[in-house]
């Protein structure tokens, strides 16, 4: 019998560095993603099986032990585990109806942090990221450049962006060049 031989998919951004003395940019490390779509009967069985109680509020996220859960609409959550854990069996588990698709392969993340964050991500962004708007734990989908993103601040001055692989060197060198002119 022949060895299987089992590719592994490097990082888009593998390599990638930027930044400057006030923001730091980094790819986030791989990660399990999910697209979750459930009615509303059915989240507490999913939160019961994922781990994670599933948010449920606008703009809102969840999290435990490396797993996240963000609320993108009334009825559709990103699920990230930073550990790499099946999410696609907790929610086989769950018993509850649901649309699971796991998008892995087609997100990544970069890690935005330091005093000038929200000044960098601003660049393509317009949306107010004071903490009194956007409060540590904030989620939400939007547009950053030409391109559509998860934003997620993970705490006063650290974001993570998530978006496609196909766009994340262009994700990348925006916020290289944001994160440059926030130096100046």
């Amino acid at each position: 019998m022949a060895d299987a031989t089992v590719a592994e998919r490097k990082s888009v951004l593998a390599g990638a560095h930027g930044g400057s003395p006030s923001v730091r940019l980094r790819p986030a490390e791989p990660a399990t993603r999910v697209s979750l779509r459930a009615a509303a009967d059915d989240v507490a069985a999913l939160s019961k099986s994922l781990g994670v109680k599933l948010p449920v509020k606008p703009k809102t996220s969840a999290g435990t032990k490396g797993r996240l859960a963000f609320w993108l609409g009334p009825d559709e959550w990103l699920l990230i585990d930073d550990k790499g854990g099946d999410l696609m069996a907790d929610c086989r588990a769950s018993g509850a109806v649901h649309s699971a698709t796991d998008v892995s392969h087609r997100n990544t993340a970069i890690i935005v942090s330091g005093p000038g964050a929200a000044n960098a991500i601003n660049a393509g962004c317009a949306l107010d990221l004071s903490l009194k708007t956007f409060p540590v734990g904030a989620v939400t989908r939007t547009v950053f450049g030409k391109i559509e993103m998860v934003l997620y601040r993970i705490d006063e001055e650290t974001f993570r962006v998530e978006c496609w692989r196909s766009f994340a060197e262009y994700a990348f060198g925006l916020l290289a060049e944001a994160a440059e002119d926030a130096a100046a």
